[in-house]
């Protein structure tokens, strides 16, 4: 079975206070979580050790990073290397976020930079991809979609992107209120396997965790989730608040 994963993106919230709270919360909440359910907390960069920390001792939880810089270690004031985050036990990094795409300009090329670096550095990558609404009222979100996954993906090897995580967020629906019906879901991630396994084989494209993202919530987890190539969710708003997180983690199939 592929792994089923609730990946929270705090993004730039929370104080190290309420992330702590947050995090108390969850680990004091019955979640139904093993080696094939798991949870990743995004963690804003300030707080990764404190929850690193706290966190420990929970099997199957784990802390990312939202971002990491392509280059190993230099003049790069501001940024994070993958050495650094390796260096205080962090295990994934949510890259290509939509709001990384937009705001700081980062492209597919740049993103295949910062998948390989991570991998060389036995970090799990997140990556992320999806449409903006333009696109999609198009109706050509297979393509871009696809291209993303050829220009940031495809350089890898079989054994590389074997058991990979993507997230595929349809960018009109992030922080809207508007969310993709299960069906338009199911069609884009059941494509999103296809183009992968037209490129590496059906058993390298059943081992991909797919998750969707974009106003994913405690009424809609268990639907969304429920679609037969949707493997979670990467959550924004409403895993900052611990109740509704807790719902959507067990909401996993």
């Amino acid at each position: 079975m592929r792994k089923q994963i609730a990946a929270a993106n705090w993004k730039m919230n929370l104080t190290i206070d309420q992330a702590k709270e947050l995090t108390a919360a969850l680990l004091a909440a019955p979640l139904t979580t093993d080696e094939t359910h798991q949870v990743v907390l995004g963690v804003p960069f300030p707080y990764l050790m404190s929850i690193h920390e706290q966190i420990k001792g929970n099997e199957n939880i784990f802390v990312a990073a939202q971002n990491c810089y392509t280059k190993k270690a230099g003049a790069y004031t501001g940024e994070t290397s993958v050495e650094m985050l390796k260096s205080i036990g962090i295990q994934y990094v949510i890259l290509g976020h939509s709001e990384r795409r937009e705001y700081f300009n980062e492209t597919n090329a740049m993103l295949a930079e910062k998948i390989n670096i991570c991998l060389e550095n036995e970090l799990v990558p997140i990556f992320c991809c999806g449409e903006p609404l333009e696109i999609r009222e198009a109706a050509t979100q297979n393509e871009y979609v696809e291209k993303q996954l050829i220009e940031s993906l495809f350089h890898l090897t079989v054994d590389q992107i074997t058991g990979f995580i993507i997230a595929y967020e349809p960018i009109w629906a992030i922080g809207t209120g508007k969310t993709a019906s299960n069906e338009q879901a199911q069609e884009i991630q059941a494509y999103i396997r296809q183009v992968i396994a037209a490129k590496y084989g059906n058993t390298v494209a059943e081992t991909i965790s797919i998750l969707y993202g974009g106003s994913v919530k405690a009424t809609n987890a268990k639907d969304i989730f429920g679609q037969p190539d949707v493997d979670g969710g990467l959550v924004g708003g409403a895993s900052l608040i611990a109740a509704d997180f807790v719902t959507i983690i067990n909401s996993l199939k």
